[in-house]
C-alpha cells in the first residue's frame, strides 16, 4: 500500500511496543552457567586425592610402596598453617597381586593425550594419588630422617588456591544474583510505560496485516461512509481538493447510539487509508497523577507529527472532553488539563497540518463547546440506526460468515427488526447460528432467524417455568384482550405473535411489528396504543370479575404515553402546546427535579393524564364486550396451542375459528399439586420479573 520500506506492522516508535520476556536467552544462559559449574565440580572431583594419616604414610614409606617415578611434593598453602605432602602410592609391589594393595582406587584419572618426551599427564594405572597433612614446624626432623632413610625426595611447592576456591564457593550466589538482575530488569522494562514513563502516549498503530476491515464490511450507514470516505480520498490525492483551495477537516466527530457502528467505521477508515493509523481510548488519558493526561496528549501529537500525514482515532471521547468547570477540583482538575491540552494541540499557535483526529461518542450533549467548534471538530457525522434497506445489507454482511440456507429470507427478517442497531443484527445472525447448531441443522433457515429475532428483542422462552392452569387461563385472556384490540382498532401496527409461554420478564406476550420504519407518531396512533395497553386489564375484569397485578407494565407504559402527550407533545386541547418539563420517562426517572409550572397547572396535568387513560379504558371495555365470543375463542386457542401467529388471530376474528391451526401442539405438562391459598390478596411472584408482569404488552417502544 505504501512506498515506505518500513513494514506497516512495526511501530516507528519503539517505546510503544510492549517488551517481551526473552525466555530462550535466559534458559540458554542458565544452561551454560550450570555446565560450567558442573565442569568445575567434575574436574575437581577427578583431580581429588585420597587423604591419609601420617601414620599410614610412614607405613607406605617403610613398605616401599611409594611411587618413585615422581618426587613427593610438599605443598605450602597460604590459606592454612599446615602443609600437605602429595604423591602416589603403588597398589602393589612389583610381582605381587593387586589384592594386597593397602589403598583402593577412588576413581580412574582422566585420560589425556601424552606428548612424546613429556612426563605430565601420564595415565597411572598401578598407583593412587594421596595427600598427607603434616606440620613442618613440629615434624621437620622426623620427616627429614624418614626421607633420607628410604631415599625419597621431598620437593617444596607453593600453591595459592584462594581465588579458585572463592570463585567456586561464590558460584551459586552469583547465579542467584544474575537471576534476580534478569527478572528485575525485565520488570523495569515492562513497567517502563507506567513507572518510568507516565506521560507517554498509549496510542497504538493499527496493524494492516491482521483483521483488515474495509468499507465493504460496513453497511447501512451510506451517508456516514460518504462523509468519512472523503478523508481517505484526500489522503490519497490531496491535490484534488487543494486545487480549489479546500482544506480537509482537522477533526471528525462520529455521533450515534450504541451499536450503530462508529468504531467499525473507524476500522474501515484505517483499512482503506494508506497512512499510519493510531487508535486510543478517551479513558487512557485520565490518570490519578496530575499532569499525566496532558503529557500523553502532547506525546500523542508528537508521534503523529513524526508520521504525518496520519489519522488518530479517539474512542469514547466524552471520557476526557466533558464540559469544563464541573470537576471536583474546580477549574484545574486533571480532566480539564487534559482537555485544554487537546484543544491547544488541535487548533493552537503551534498547530501543524497532516494530523486528522477522528473521535466517537454516544453522548455529544456532555462535550465542551470549545471542542465542537469549527477548526477542531469541523464535521459531525451522525451514525444513525439503519432503515429497512440498511438492515438487510447489514444482515447480508454478517451472513457471509455463517452457512445460510438458500431459502432463508433476509428481507423478511429486516422488515421485522425495526429499531435494531448493527450490533443487534449481528447478534441475531449469531443466535440463529447457535440455534441451528443445537438442532443439528446443516444450515440456517428463516425459522431460526425469526426465532433468534424474537429472542434478541423480547427474550428467550422459559418453557421450564411451571404455571398452574388458573394462571395460564388468566394469562390467555389477558393476551387475548390485547390481540383483539390490535386487530379491531384502525391505527395500530400489524399483530405479529401472541404467546402464553413465559419469555423474558413476562409470563405471556403480545408482539406487534410495524410494516415500515416509523419516525413520528400521530395522535390517533397514540390514542389507539393507550386503548391496546388497557386491553389485558379489561379482559381479566370481563372474564373473571376481578383483576391481577399483571397489568402493571401496561399501566406504566400508558402513563408514560399520556404524560408525554400532555407535557411534551402538545396533544391536549386543555393544556395547549406548552412544554411542561419533558416527556413522561424523564418525569419518572427524575421525580425530584424542579418544574417550571405552578401547582395548579400540575393538578390540571394529572387530571388530563387520568382523563386520557380513563377514556382508553372505557373504549377498550366496550370493544371487548362486543367481541366476547372472539375473546373466549382466542383464549381457548392459546390454552391449546400456547403460541398463535397474527394470521391465526385474524382467522378467528373473521370466521370464529382457525382455518389453518398450528401444526404441533405443546406437550402436556405434569399435574401440579393443589396448594390452598393462605391469603386472598394478590402476592407478587418471583417469576413475574422485575415489573411483576404475568401477561405484559411487549412491542416497539413509543
Amino acid at each position: 500500500m505504501s512506498d515506505d520500506p518500513t513494514p506497516r506492522n512495526e511501530s516507528p516508535n519503539r517505546r510503544n511496543q510492549e517488551p517481551q520476556f526473552n525466555w530462550k536467552g535466559f534458559l540458554l544462559l542458565a544452561v551454560v552457567v550450570l555446565l560450567v559449574g558442573s565442569g568445575l565440580m567434575v574436574g575437581k572431583e577427578a583431580t581429588r586425592s585420597q587423604e591419609i594419616t601420617y601414620k599410614q604414610f610412614k607405613q607406605y614409606v617403610e613398605n616401599d610402596l611409594i611411587d618413585r617415578t615422581e618426587d613427593l611434593k610438599l605443598i605450602q598453602q597460604d590459606t592454612t598453617s599446615a602443609e600437605i605432602i602429595e604423591g602416589y602410592v603403588l597398589k602393589s609391589k612389583p610381582g605381587e597381586a593387586a589384592a594386597t594393595a593397602p589403598i583402593q582406587e577412588i576413581a580412574p584419572p582422566p585420560v589425556t593425550p601424552v606428548t612424546p618426551g613429556a612426563t605430565t599427564g601420564v595415565v597411572r594405572k598401578n598407583s593412587v594419588k594421596f595427600r598427607v597433612p603434616v606440620s613442618i614446624q613440629y615434624q621437620k626432623e622426623e620427616l627429614q630422617a624418614l626421607m633420607n632413610k628410604h631415599g625419597l625426595v621431598l620437593a617444596p611447592v607453593y600453591q595459592n588456591d584462594q581465588w579458585s576456591a572463592l570463585l567456586f564457593s561464590m558460584l551459586p550466589i552469583l547465579l542467584l544474583l544474575f537471576l534476580l538482575y534478569f527478572l528485575v530488569r525485565q520488570q523495569i522494562k515492562t513497567a517502563g510505560r507506567g513507572a518510568m514513563s507516565f506521560g507517554k502516549s498509549r496510542a497504538k498503530m493499527l496493524s494492516q496485516d491482521r483483521n483488515k476491515v474495509t468499507f465493504k464490511d460496513v453497511a447501512g450507514v451510506e451517508e456516514a461512509k460518504e462523509e468519512v470516505s472523503e478523508l481517505v480520498e484526500f489522503l490519497r490525492d490531496p491535490k484534488k481538493f487543494q486545487r480549489l483551495g479546500g482544506k480537509i477537516p482537522k477533526g471528525v466527530l462520529m455521533v450515534g447510539s450504541p451499536g450503530t457502528g462508529k468504531t467499525l467505521l473507524a476500522k474501515a477508515i484505517a483499512g482503506e487509508a494508506d497512512v499510519p493509523f493510531f487508535s486510543i481510548s478517551g479513558s487512557d488519558f485520565v490518570e490519578m497523577f496530575v499532569g499525566v493526561g496532558a503529557s500523553r496528549v502532547r506525546d500523542m501529537f508528537e508521534q503523529g507529527k513524526k508520521n504525518s500525514p496520519c489519522l488518530i482515532f479517539i474512542d469514547e471521547i466524552d471520557a476526557v472532553g466533558r464540559h469544563r468547570g464541573h470537576g471536583m477540583g474546580g477549574g484545574h482538575d486533571e480532566r480539564e488539563q487534559t482537555l485544554n491540552a487537546l484543544l491547544v494541540e488541535m487548533d493552537g499557535f503551534d498547530t501543524q497540518e497532516g494530523i486528522i483526529i477522528i473521535a466517537a461518542t454516544n453522548r455529544p450533549d456532555v462535550l465542551d463547546p470549545a471542542l465542537l467548534r469549527p477548526g477542531r471538530f469541523d464535521r459531525q457525522v451522525t451514525v444513525s440506526l439503519p432503515d429497512v434497506k440498511g438492515r438487510e445489507e447489514i444482515l447480508r454482511v454478517h451472513a457471509k460468515k455463517v452457512k445460510l440456507s438458500e431459502s432463508a429470507d433476509l428481507s423478511k427478517v429486516s422488515r421485522g427488526t425495526p429499531g435494531f442497531s448493527g450490533a443487534e443484527l449481528a447478534n441475531v445472525i449469531n443466535e440463529a447460528a447457535l440455534l441451528a447448531a443445537r438442532r443439528n441443522l446443516k444450515s440456517i433457515g428463516t425459522a431460526e432467524l425469526e426465532e433468534a429475532r424474537d429472542k434478541v428483542r423480547w427474550g428467550r422462552e422459559r418453557r421450564s417455568l411451571a404455571l398452574s392452569e388458573k394462571e395460564k387461563e388468566n394469562t390467555a385472556y389477558h393476551e387475548a384482550g390485547h390481540a383483539i384490540l390490535i386487530e379491531v382498532l384502525e391505527h395500530t401496527d400489524p399483530l405479529h405473535k401472541v404467546t402464553i409461554i413465559p419469555r423474558g420478564p413476562s409470563l405471556g406476550s403480545t408482539m406487534w411489528l410495524p410494516e415500515e420504519d416509523k419516525f413520528t407518531h400521530r395522535k390517533s396512533e397514540l390514542l389507539d396504543d393507550l386503548v391496546v395497553a388497557m386491553g389485558g386489564r379489561v379482559a381479566e375484569e370481563i372474564q373473571f370479575g376481578d383483576v391481577t397485578n399483571g397489568a402493571m407494565g401496561d399501566i406504566r407504559q400508558a402513563t408514560n404515553i399520556s404524560r408525554s402527550m400532555v407535557c411534551a407533545w402538545g396533544m391536549s386541547e386543555k393544556m395547549g402546546m406548552v412544554d411542561y418539563g419533558g416527556d413522561g420517562e424523564q418525569a419518572v426517572m427524575a421525580p425530584g427535579r424542579s418544574r417550571n409550572y405552578s401547582g395548579a397547572t400540575a393538578q390540571k396535568i394529572d387530571e388530563e393524564v387520568k382523563r386520557l387513560i380513563d377514556e382508553a379504558y372505557s373504549k377498550a371495555k366496550d370493544i371487548l364486550l362486543s367481541h366476547k365470543d372472539k375473546l373466549d375463542a382466542i383464549a381457548q386457542a392459546l390454552l391449546e396451542y400456547e403460541t398463535l401467529d397474527g394470521i391465526h388471530i385474524k382467522e378467528i376474528m373473521q370466521h370464529g375459528h382457525m382455518i389453518n391451526p398450528p401444526n404441533t401442539k405443546p406437550p402436556s405438562p405434569p399435574a401440579l399439586p393443589v396448594v390452598k391459598a393462605q391469603e386472598s390478596r394478590p402476592v407478587a411472584r418471583e417469576d413475574e420479573g422485575s415489573d411483576g408482569l404475568p401477561g405484559g404488552l411487549i412491542g416497539v417502544p413509543v
